[in-house]
């Protein structure tokens, strides 16, 4: 309902304004300080009073009373504070904030009719995904979600560098070692970690081999690059052998947290396909373009790089570079927007892409890109296990066994009287460590720099994954309680949200939870807008501490309470439910009905 109250404030404004023959370009509507009650405000009494030749407080009185609170819907009334306009709600905007909230679809915009593109992870197919870059899925597909929430069809891509020099070597070694020339064995029962022991076999052979067996080595990854420029089958059967099984078990990790893909995307269908070919040609046209050091290069400095962008070496191959060009005129000519998801030491290519792609011709308006420092570990088991260092898969594991200590330590002060199987345990013990991983990670700035801490992420009485998951349970234990199901809209249980008057709810803790709940839809918009998942993430704490605030203040079961209270405040734990739910499954964080 804020939407609609901000439009309805944004409609009264621009009315007033023009009434007064004042400029309605800027309205200067804000929040306020959560000490005023009201939901919006507006400081346009500032601009207006050179214009006005009046103070901003009279300027205020003036346009507050040229406004008419009683043709409003979800204003009360209008109110100012000396320069300020305040817009107090009224009771049909908490009235249909708590209908609207009860639908388990709460927080959905509607439809844009606009196609996105994500595309995030794209880690190289040589091993396992390393935890330095976990952010890039958390991100990438909190991101997605964010924007399938905000009302656009979003679909989620992986791009596979499947024809640079690391596969050419990664396809030579598998084909050249056998198991009995490995040095170790697989780390987990996995494919990617069965086939990184013979990519880390053949760099050592590279770095330390005799000239004629290293020699030997290069003339076949020679060879393979070129049979993969040159769109041969065979060659393109070899390296997909090795790409494929690696893909795969990479996947199997992703699932966990989870980060799911439409689409792996590899980069040789623009070399098979001949767009390639056709963007060297368009690239070697421009004005930018010279051959210098034996490859062909744009020169960007011109236009503010002073690295140039290599496009096609000497001996006839591509680099990644150009094919990520072709791939992006693709994704322009398939969907309306594309968004790429980028670790920050990728900052400068990011730029020549985009300078490149104009100079090539093309609107780059609707290509965003979204860049990430990265994480970084705590001293100490994590940080030391291996010196390969530390994979996704150690992180989460050790998260899932954090988070059942914490758990089982907690068994003996729940206050449900529900009892905890091993299985429940289990499951509890994956979404909170899980979730923790994911929250804390997604929470923060991507750009800024992070250090994932233990006893930070696992907090459940701090601002945490815990802490936020916890409410959700809370709100499910009320509703089951109540003989109601907790995923489920109240409409279909009998519970009828029309005979809920909104002066049943009247305390500042119910109001207060209620102007969160309302909000929610304006933080996905705005969230969306700008792509900044860890947005949602604040607002999930914040709603958390208001739910908090009314579960000590106002019972809802208890034996004294009013028939018709009860009946309301059931209906503020449902909306609270889905509300939270959502939020956490924006972020990627499993919703646990009980912990």
């Amino acid at each position: 309902m804020f939407l609609a109250l901000r439009a309805e404030v944004e409609g009264a404004l621009e009315g007033a304004l023009a009434a007064l023959d004042f400029p309605t370009d800027d309205l200067g509507i804000e929040e306020p300080p959560d000490d005023v009650a009201s939901v919006l405000a507006s400081s346009v009494a500032f601009r207006l009073a050179g214009e006005a030749g009046a103070p901003p407080p009279q300027v205020a009185g003036r346009v507050a009373d040229e406004i008419d609170a009683d043709e409003l819907t979800y204003v009360s009334v209008v109110q100012t504070q000396g320069p300020y306009l305040n817009f107090l709600p009224s009771d049909a905007y908490f009235a249909e904030t708590l209908s609207e909230a009860t639908d388990e679809r709460y927080g959905h915009l509607p439809d844009r009719d606009t196609s996105v593109v994500v595309e995030h992870t794209s880690a190289n197919p040589t091993g396992p995904v390393h935890v330095g870059r976990a952010r890039n899925p958390i991100i990438g597909d909190a991101v997605a979600n964010l924007l399938e929430y905000a009302g656009y069809d979003v679909d989620r891509h992986y791009y596979v560098n499947d024809a640079g020099r690391q596969m050419a070597v990664f396809t030579w070694a598998y084909e050249t070692f056998d198991e009995a020339d490995l040095e170790s064995e697989p780390e987990r029962d996995r494919k990617e970690y069965d086939l990184v022991r013979y990519y880390r076999k053949g760099n050592r052979v590279l770095e330390n081999a005799p000239d004629e067996e290293v020699e030997a080595a290069e003339t076949e990854i020679e060879s393979i690059m070129q049979g993969l420029e040159a769109g041969d089958d065979e060659t393109y059967e070899r390296v997909s052998e090795v790409v494929d099984q690696v893909l795969g078990g990479m996947t199997e990790c992703l699932e966990r947290l989870p980060a799911e893909f439409d689409e792996f995307v590899k980069e040789t269908r623009f070399m098979r396909n001949g767009d390639t070919d056709d963007l060297v040609s368009r690239l070697k046209d421009l004005d930018e373009s010279v051959y210098e050091e034996d490859a062909w290069q744009l020169d960007l400095e011109d236009h503010g790089i002073d690295k140039n962008l290599v496009f096609l070496r000497s001996d006839g191959t591509s680099l990644y570079a150009t094919r990520d060009l072709a791939h992006h005129e693709w994704k322009f000519d398939e969907y309306d927007r594309a968004v790429t998801v980028l670790g920050e030491d990728h900052k400068l290519q990011a730029r020549q892409l985009r300078t490149t792609l104009e100079l090539l011709g093309n609107d780059t308006d609707d290509l965003r890109q979204v860049l990430y420092s990265y994480v970084n570990l705590p001293e100490g088991k994590m940080s030391t296990r291996r010196g390969t260092g530390v994979d996704l898969d150690d992180l989460l594991d050790e998260a899932i066994d954090r988070a059942r200590e914490e758990v089982e330590d907690r068994l003996d002060d729940r206050i449900r009287d529900d009892e905890l199987d091993d299985d429940d345990i289990e499951r509890i013990a994956h979404q909170v460590g899980i979730g923790a991983v994911r929250y804390d990670i997604v929470s923060k700035q991507p750009t800024k720099a992070i250090t994932f801490e233990w006893d930070r992420a696992l907090d459940f009485e701090a601002q945490s994954a815990p802490y936020v998951q916890y409410v959700h349970a809370r709100c499910c234990g009320i509703l089951e309680e109540a003989g109601l199901d907790p995923d489920s809209d109240l409409e279909t249980q009998d519970v009828t949200l029309e005979a809920l008057e909104a002066d049943l709810l009247g305390t500042d803790a119910e109001r207060d939870l209620l102007e969160t709940i309302a909000r929610f839809p304006a933080v996905v918009d705005e969230a969306g807008d700008d792509l900044e998942p860890h947005r949602i993430a604040t607002y999930t704490r914040e709603f958390a501490d208001r739910f908090n605030g009314f579960y000590r203040e106002c019972p809802v079961l208890a034996d004294d309470v009013d028939p018709e209270v009860r009946e309301a405040r059931l209906a503020l734990v449902a909306a609270s439910k889905h509300t939270v739910a959502n939020a956490l499954s924006i972020l990627g964080v499993a919703a646990p009905r009980s912990m």
